[in-house]
Parts: C-alpha cells; structure tokens; sequence
C-alpha cells in the first residue's frame, strides 16, 4: 500500500448544505461537491457516480477535478435511469430492459476511459428476488453471467468490480456474499473482472472482513476497498472504527498483506444526519492512518505472528491490545 490514496462517496458531500450554500436553491451539483471535498486535508481522489455524475464531456471533467487537485479514481455504476431496472437490470426480464442496463454500463466505462480512469465498479443491487417462486433463479443467474461477461468485454483494459450486497433495495441480492461473488467471477472468466470489498456489506452478509479479503485474493482479486462501519445489521454508512476497529485492523494488516495498492474509499453516510462532510473525511484519514502504524507494529513483533501460528486467540488479543494502547500501568 505505498503511496496510498485516499477517495471518498461524492454524494457525502451534499450533508447539510446550508452550512456551505446558504443561499443554493434546490441539490448542489457536481463540481459544488467537488469543490467542497477538495478542502478536505489529504485526500486525493473522487469516485463519480455513473450517470448521475457526468453530465459534461469526461475529459473536461477531469480538466475540472484536476484544477480542484483531486484525481478520478473510477467509477460507480447507477441504474436509476429506467424505472424497470428497479426489477432488474442484467436480470430483467425483458431482454430489451437487459440490453439497456448491458449499454448504459458500456457507455460508463468508455466514460471512465475518457476521464482517464480505468476502474468501473458495479452494484448489481437491483439484481434478485423478493419472493418465493417469483424467479428462475437458473435463469436469473445465467443473465448474470452473461451481462457482467459481455461488459468485460467491452473494454478489456478497464478494470470491472463487483461490490457485492446482502440486500437492499431487493430482498435478496444474486450477488449477497463473497463465496457467491467468487462463484460468479470464475464462472464470467474474465482477466479484468474483480471484487470491491465494503466493509459494511460485509459485516452484514455474516462475514469476518479479513477473511473476505484473503479470499478474494486467494480466489481473483481484490480492485477496491470500501471502508465505514456500522452494526451488522444494514448499511449504516458509520465513520470508519465507530464500532468495529479490532476487524478494521485485521483487514487493513491483511490486504497490505496481499499487497493490495488501489485507493482506499470512504463510503460513509454523514449527509443522513448533517455532519460536517469536510471533518467527517478527515478523521476517517486520520484514523486509517493511525490504523496503519498500529499494523506497522504489529509487523515489527514476533510475538503476533508466533501467536497467530498456535491459533493462540488469548495471547494474540493480549498483542493487540498492548500495540494498540500500551502496556497497562501499575
């Protein structure tokens, strides 16, 4: 993780906009929140929602971003633009509705390519059931496979991420878990396909962060890192360690492990209840960073590692706690 970039959920950035518009009539635009992000110390990237984000040519887009001094580091796929996406978009089933979504997401990643980024991520949220005999679900998986194969295609040099989901806004997502998005993944074949871990999601899929990590490493590979936090039971969009830092750590040690070198991105929710945006992405840098000398630490003592080695849960948490805040006084 050298050189480490951080970027962040654009849409946070519209949290209380009295506080920074007084007198803006209506939502703030694009480059309102761009500019507003911009003051953030330390961060360094943007991750642009498709098409929601774009409404100008991308290359001057990113004239723009770079002027503010922030880099495009990818971007999101949206299916708000029909509403039949809402039951489904590569799964619809209306091959016509399918068509759409396989060429919105085509026109993204040119999109991104022309912004000069070569990372898409796709959230297939609409993509499931909601009730008992309302799908094949064979067929269901085989539209899958078979849109996320056709947009890899497209642009083999542009890397395509799924960020998986439990649920929400169906029911049930395709896509809910990571032993389910590996399965997809081997079964697409495709070179540039990866996973995008959010640590949320993975919290209330019922899985331990790091080792979702050392799978998809193990199994594909790991294109993007999505840090909040919440209480495991929906997408809370918490600041990163609210709740869960003990995981937050063991995640950050294991995919420097793996030696994964993409952004780190904050997906956090302060617009829900109109926290300073600006302070909000600070200190979730300040507390990656401070995270990440603790993980230095921890790579610098024997005693973890040989911990680690017997399964020994005791002496490890002992480590841990000592690394973290020092010997206890007597």
């Amino acid at each position: 993780m050298s050189g480490l970039r951080f970027t962040t959920r654009l849409n946070s950035f519209a949290s209380n906009p009295a506080g920074e518009w007084p007198d803006l009539k209506g939502k703030p635009s694009m480059l309102q929140m761009a500019a507003r992000a911009a003051k953030v110390k330390g961060l360094t990237d943007l991750d642009l929602n498709y098409p929601d984000h774009v409404a100008e040519k991308p290359s001057d887009l990113r004239i723009k971003l770079d002027d503010l001094g922030l880099h495009i580091n990818g971007f999101a796929m949206r299916y708000y633009t029909n509403p039949a996406f809402k039951l489904g978009a590569f799964t619809h089933p209306d091959a016509g509705v399918r068509r759409e979504a396989i060429d919105l997401t085509k026109a993204g990643i040119d999109a991104a390519r022309e912004a000069g980024a070569n990372l898409m991520t796709i959230w297939l949220g609409q993509d499931g059931f909601d009730y008992a005999f309302q799908a094949d679900y064979d067929r269901l998986w085989q539209h899958e496979i078979d849109g996320i194969r056709e947009v890899c295609a497209h642009d083999p040099d542009c890397l395509i991420s799924i960020e998986y989901k439990p649920n929400e806004p169906r029911s049930y997502s395709l896509l809910p878990d990571c032993a389910t998005t590996l399965l997809a993944i081997r079964e697409v074949g495709a070179e540039n396909l990866g996973v995008t871990l959010d640590f949320a999601h993975v919290l209330y899929a019922d899985e331990q962060p790091a080792f979702a990590a050392a799978m998809i490493a193990r199994h594909s590979r790991l294109l993007g890192v999505h840090l909040n936090d919440g209480y495991a039971k929906r997408d809370d969009g918490l600041m990163v360690g609210a709740v869960h830092s003990l995981q937050t750590i063991e995640l950050l040690r294991q995919i420097r492990r793996d030696g994964y070198d993409g952004a780190i991105y904050f997906d956090t929710f302060p617009d829900m209840t109109g926290l300073d945006p600006v302070r909000e992405c600070e200190v979730n840098i300040e507390t990656v960073k401070r995270m990440l000398q603790v993980v230095d630490r921890m790579e610098r003592d024997n005693r973890l590692g040989d911990a680690i080695e017997r399964q020994d849960a005791v002496a490890a948490q002992a480590i841990v706690q000592e690394l973290m805040f020092g010997g206890a006084g007597r």
